[in-house]
């Protein structure tokens, strides 16, 4: 996907590359405390907003490359309202993660599960995947709600798998094999 390509999710969001000047919109969002709550991250500061477009724009570089970061646009709005991303954890077993993040003001609209359905389509049609997964916090019902959307099964309960401000905290774990998106 060229700088401006557009991926279209529907009539109104798309996909397209990062380009450093969207980290001011990145910002808008990843500096609220409510978008950081079940992240091991943020509230960023300006600084910190900056590094991560700036590693999203490097790991695009690396080839082969494993990180596939997508800026997902309001084209009603011309802006940059979150994002999509499907990492490629091993090559030779072929599976990958994915994962999302939306502006508060898209929250319940449907629009994470569009999200998290054309990253899936992307792993197994676009990356040749054999097996995708997720984790999310066991008390984030809306993230879990969009991964059973997509099809993803509950796999289980990682234990003390991510450090946050306040403690360790647990992760659900869901997968969604190749033969099982190609039923669906």
């Amino acid at each position: 996907m060229n700088d401006v390509e557009k991926v279209l999710l529907s009539t109104q969001f798309y996909f397209r590359r990062f380009m450093k000047e969207d980290w001011r919109d990145v910002h808008d969002y990843a500096s609220l405390e409510v978008v950081s709550m079940f992240q091991s991250w943020g509230p960023n500061k300006a600084r910190e907003t900056m590094a991560y477009v700036d590693d999203v724009l490097k790991d695009e570089k690396v080839v082969p490359q494993s990180r596939y970061v997508h800026a997902l646009v309001d084209g009603g709005v011309g802006r940059v309202i979150g994002a999509g991303e499907i990492n490629i954890n091993s090559f030779i077993h072929r599976s990958g993660e994915i994962g999302y993040i939306l502006h508060p003001d898209y929250w319940g609209k449907g629009l994470g599960t569009l999200v998290a359905r054309k990253l899936v389509d992307k792993g197994f049609s676009e990356l040749n995947l054999h097996r995708i997964s997720a984790t999310c916090d066991p008390q984030n019902i809306s993230s879990r709600k969009v991964l059973e959307k997509v099809g993803m099964t509950l796999e289980g309960r990682i234990r003390h798998h991510m450090k946050m401000n306040d403690g360790w905290r647990d992760s659900l774990l869901f997968g969604l094999l190749e033969e099982e998106w190609r039923k669906g």
